[in-house]
């Protein structure tokens, strides 16, 4: 799509849910409110897109510390890496991105050796505040939430097709 459209990435701290208690909501307490089958739609929505569905068995983790340190690694030019870093450690490796010594290693990996600074330093959660509000301005209500040219807001994984639409319409109207 970058290449194509010549669009931008810009990802953007968005805290799907502020009231998870800081260690995480259990994995069977979730399938309990909501029943396997929403899981089981989430698995295939990634298995049609040829990706890996494999989050830690046992935890659905509080992200919040992982927004933070994802503000602090965007404040030193490693945002993206960052981001592109947290999603394979808790999608394909099973890895618990709310716990602070997963983060503290993931960090480390991208050379980030104070990982504690995201949370000591209250810029950082007053960033991921900030960065959720506007979100929420402009109606984005899940993740992920793609804002297109700054007109076009396109919310849940979708197929590239829809992409190439979307950006095919928004070329049309200039």
């Amino acid at each position: 799509m970058r290449d194509r459209f010549g669009a931008e990435i810009t990802w953007l701290s968005y805290d799907l849910h502020p009231e998870y208690p800081p260690e995480g909501v259990s994995r069977a307490e979730l399938h309990a409110r909501y029943g396997a089958a929403a899981h089981e739609r989430i698995q295939a929505q990634f298995e049609r897109q040829g990706l890996t569905y494999n989050p830690p068995p046992e935890v659905v983790p509080n992200t919040r510390l992982a927004l933070q340190l994802t503000e602090l690694a965007h404040a030193r030019g490693l945002g993206a890496q960052m981001h592109d870093r947290l999603m394979d450690a808790y999608w394909v490796e099973a890895r618990n991105i709310g716990d602070a010594d997963e983060l503290r290693a993931l960090a480390a990996e991208l050379g980030i050796d104070d990982a504690d600074v995201a949370w000591e330093d209250a810029t950082y959660l007053e960033r991921v505040v900030a960065s959720t509000a506007q979100a929420h301005s402009i109606g984005v209500t899940g993740v992920p939430g793609f804002l297109l040219d700054r007109r076009l807001l396109v919310l849940g994984a979708q197929p590239r097709e829809l992409f190439e639409q979307a950006f095919a319409q928004l070329a049309e109207s200039g």
